[in-house]
């Protein structure tokens, strides 16, 4: 037993550690191309490669919630959106950091809406969570929340609203069709954002609506290697929950905001601040709790 955990927790940190080379990747195509493309690239490729498996073995299920499964597709894409736009835009630590609250957001929307009983642990997480989220958005500071910390919190809210759906979904759908849902969205919404770009003209929805820029050079090893990347990551993240109790490696994750925070520092990212240490420091507690609760 011993010996699956620490096999567990290494390939949950080299999924952390992937991960953060994935938002490095994504950041620096972030320069030369719009969020909400990296988005599409990132999202194609899972795709076709859904799509080849299912080919091989069709799909075996029972189906009847089409809308909760666009509804997961939706808020899976406007989470990754929110994400890759901060990541583009804001320190890479503090963008991971903001995903990483989507644990503590579906402890709640699990209490909510499939009445999943809340210990007082959990209730204690959630608390610990919500303060880590207001040292790192600061609301006190001039001008309140910011754009960037509204996406923030939205990315973790949405991806705890697509996980949510995705405990009521696993009894209607195979695993493959719910990614696929995901991916699925994550390539035609850009297709469709792109084609409506040039009709909306209001800037505080520029993450949305973006005109698409044909890659060139060095952007497409960019694009590449974060595909790459990202599947990788999925892989050993797979591979360590299959080895070591999901609260166990639910805790490792938490790594990958260390791991952010150096990789985003080389490449030019300032430090966080005090409060933003703290509320960092919260958010991991929090997170911590709740998956060793669950």
């Amino acid at each position: 037993m011993s010996e699956n955990i620490n096999q567990g927790v290494k390939y949950m940190l080299l999924a952390s550690l992937c991960f953060a080379f994935m938002g490095a990747f994504a950041k620096l195509a972030s320069q030369n191309l719009p969020s909400l493309e990296v988005v599409f690239f990132r999202n194609i490729a899972g795709v076709v490669l859904i799509l080849i498996a299912i080919a091989k073995k069709p799909l075996k299920q029972k189906g009847g919630k089409f809308w909760l499964l666009a509804f997961r597709g939706t808020m899976g894409f406007l989470a990754l959106l929110a994400f890759f736009y901060n990541i583009a835009h804001i320190p890479l630590g503090d963008a991971m950091t903001y995903s990483k609250t989507s644990p503590i957001f579906t402890a709640l929307f699990a209490w909510m809406f499939l009445k999943e009983k809340m210990s007082l642990k959990a209730w204690t997480a959630v608390f610990i969570g919500f303060i880590g989220i207001l040292f790192i958005t600061n609301p006190t500071k001039i001008g309140g929340f910011s754009k960037y910390d509204l996406l923030g919190i939205f990315c973790g809210v949405g991806a705890a609203l697509a996980y949510t759906s995705i405990r009521e979904l696993k009894k209607y759908y195979e695993t493959r069709a719910i990614v696929l849902s995901f991916t699925a969205v994550g390539t035609l919404g850009p297709v469709v954002l792109f084609i409506l770009a040039p009709y909306v003209k209001i800037d505080e929805l520029d993450f949305m609506f973006a005109q698409f820029v044909l890659p060139k050079g060095i952007v497409w090893f960019y694009l590449i290697a974060m595909g790459i990347i990202a599947t990788i990551s999925q892989m050993l993240m797979t591979k360590a929950y299959s080895l070591t109790k999901a609260g166990i490696v639910g805790a490792v994750s938490y790594t990958n905001i260390v791991f952010a925070i150096i990789v985003g520092v080389a490449l030019g990212d300032s430090l966080p601040s005090l409060l933003t240490t703290i509320g960092i420091i919260l958010v991991v507690v929090a997170g911590i709790l709740v998956s060793k609760e669950k």
